[in-house]
């Protein structure tokens, strides 16, 4: 399958697990989606290592380690505002985590004196940041603004997760063993966080739910790797942001989701600065960084 298609296929199956997301946290605390979301990526990455012939050892743990602690905050904090607020909002407050992530490169870059900066530039992250303001200000008056700002929280830790991505890659760690890890540390945080609160009873569709959230994430990850492989970097990182508009769709169809026309400003904001910042980042760079939270 050409990258485009994965692509648009991967983004359609992270809006589907966040609609997931959403209706397993009727059933579970977010600690729980979180352990389950894990232990299914570590079995799958396991299998796929062994049968890719690979290794899960690694010469890098402390890489592994803060990498894993940034991207399971990420992604905790990220499966709480969905649970909170419409899908969409969620969704696109977690990929702010370009405007993030150009924001922290100006500012090393501004640090170390290493390159001058474009203006272009400090005009994407101004752009991005009034989208982000413009998606907040209807949260205030919905008295969402904490789960907001839950949401916007996860999109720049978020950021700083896909430059240590970065990172491993330059070391030479292969992307199912960066996974891994991470899947790895979604089970020690998720039995963290559900050892006070205590575990509720299965169901059925409790069952189903969180089986579609770890599967789902997992195909659409392996589909948007393989896309980043094979594709080019600024197409890849454009329709990835086809996510939002999907799980804008499902939000109004499954949650009767209402997002009002500053919010969708805002959304379009936020992806212009996104893609933006895209052409920007260095392409070695690009496939990691423009990752969503699930990797």
């Amino acid at each position: 399958m050409a990258a485009p298609w994965l692509m648009v296929f991967a983004s359609f199956l992270f809006a589907m697990m966040g609609v997931c997301v959403k209706l397993a946290s009727e059933h579970y605390g977010t600690g729980e989606i979180v352990f389950y979301r894990g232990l299914i990526g570590v079995l799958v990455m396991g299998l796929h290592a062994l049968q890719q012939g690979g290794t899960l050892r690694t010469r890098v743990p402390a890489m592994h380690f803060w990498r894993s602690l940034a991207g399971v905050t990420a992604l905790c904090l990220w499966f709480f505002a969905i649970g909170k607020l419409p899908i969409a909002t969620a969704m696109t407050l977690n990929y702010s985590s370009s405007v993030w992530m150009t924001l922290f490169l100006i500012g090393g870059s501004m640090l170390i004196g290493s390159q001058h900066v474009p203006a272009r530039l400090i005009v994407t992250v101004l752009i991005g940041f009034a989208g982000v303001a413009l998606i907040l200000q209807p949260t205030i008056k919905q008295n969402q603004l904490w789960y907001g700002l839950i949401g916007l929280l996860s999109g720049m830790i978020s950021a700083t997760a896909y430059l240590q991505v970065s990172g491993l890659g330059r070391a030479g760690e292969p992307g199912f063993r960066s996974v891994f890890y991470f899947s790895l540390g979604g089970i020690l945080a998720g039995t963290l966080l559900t050892f006070g609160a205590g575990w509720h009873a299965h169901t059925p569709v409790g069952i189903f739910l969180l089986l579609a959230v770890g599967v789902l994430a997992t195909v659409a990850q392996l589909m948007m790797t393989k896309a980043y492989s094979t594709g080019r970097p600024l197409v890849n990182a454009s329709l990835q942001y086809l996510g939002i508009a999907f799980s804008y769709g499902w939000g109004v169809l499954l949650f009767d989701d209402r997002i009002t026309v500053l919010a969708i400003a805002g959304m379009v904001l936020i992806v212009v600065a996104g893609v933006l910042a895209a052409q920007w980042r260095p392409a070695q760079a690009a496939p990691s960084s423009t990752l969503p939270a699930e990797f």
